[in-house]
């Protein structure tokens, strides 16, 4: 096993530490990263990898979570770098991969200005390297987990490790608060209620977080999560505004405020869950 096997690598997004991480996994098909962050970081990973005395030429595979540019955006850079690597993603996210210019498109409107330095080049992704994932991925069983968003999956491991992209939501260690991601467009509450359902069920023994950290306290970190996603949710249903609901949320218990920030602008959590409320929602 390779040291510090479920440590993440840093990518030190922005500058800010422990905002995203990436995790070098052991697969039935050699080495592989799950998450690969955005081409922003990029040079972040290739020194957490170089620390292991890795490289990314020897990196075999990307196990994706879902397609969100914190979590995927690096995959086209890393493929044309290496047109080796094998790309694993959702059906739902494998057509933004191989053509990401609708993706790119929204987030430019999401991000205006900032989207070059936050994000990086977005590169398409060879359609031979991109294959849709089922329940087995290299010997890890993998199962979707929409809520977060519709394209999102879990990869659970043979020791109990879920590797679980924000479908747990984001917990910058050492802190034990637990916030519930929830950006536009897609965040569908219910669906994560049923995720979370299905993750306990699975009773992983660890959870390791993009953002950011292995946390062994499972069940009462979902119920955590789950309590503060419909706590959320009351809070914009009942008409707040976006700087209500910031001022409601605002948390000066976490130890790194500044990387809870950075993983997750309570403006687009705001923005998500408005969406849900006024327009998904009632219509179910």
């Amino acid at each position: 096993t390779i040291p510090g096997m479920l440590r993440p690598i840093d990518l030190f997004h922005q500058g800010v530490p422990h905002s995203i991480g990436s995790y070098v996994l052991e697969t039935a098909d050699g080495l592989a990263i799950f998450d690969c962050g955005p081409t922003s970081a990029l040079d972040a990973l290739r020194t957490g990898l170089t620390e292991r005395g890795l490289a990314l030429a020897d990196v075999r595979h990307l196990l994706l979570s879902h397609i969100h540019l914190d979590h995927a955006g690096a995959a086209g850079a890393i493929v044309r770098e290496h047109p080796h690597v094998q790309v694993h993603v959702s059906a739902v996210g494998a057509p933004h991969l191989v053509d990401p210019s609708r993706l790119e498109a929204s987030a430019r409107r999401l991000y205006g200005d900032t989207f070059d330095t936050l994000w990086g080049e977005l590169v398409p992704v060879p359609s031979e390297n991109v294959h849709v994932v089922g329940d087995d991925v290299l010997g890890f069983e993998c199962f979707p987990t929409p809520g977060h968003a519709s394209h999102h999956v879990c990869y659970l491991a043979a020791d109990g490790t879920l590797y679980a992209g924000d479908a747990t939501g984001v917990r910058i260690a050492p802190s034990t608060l637990v916030l519930p991601p929830t950006p536009p467009p897609d965040l569908d509450v219910d669906a994560w209620d049923r995720t979370l359902d299905e993750i306990g069920r699975r009773a992983p023994e660890r959870l390791a977080l993009v953002h950011f950290g292995v946390h062994d306290d499972v069940e009462p970190h979902l119920a955590d999560l789950r309590a503060r996603l419909h706590e959320w949710e009351r809070i914009v249903a009942s008409g707040a505004t976006e700087e209500q609901f910031v001022a409601a949320v605002q948390s000066t218990e976490a130890a790194e405020a500044a990387a809870y920030e950075q993983a997750m602008p309570l403006w687009q959590s705001y923005a998500g869950l408005r969406r849900w409320v006024d327009k998904v929602k009632p219509t179910r």
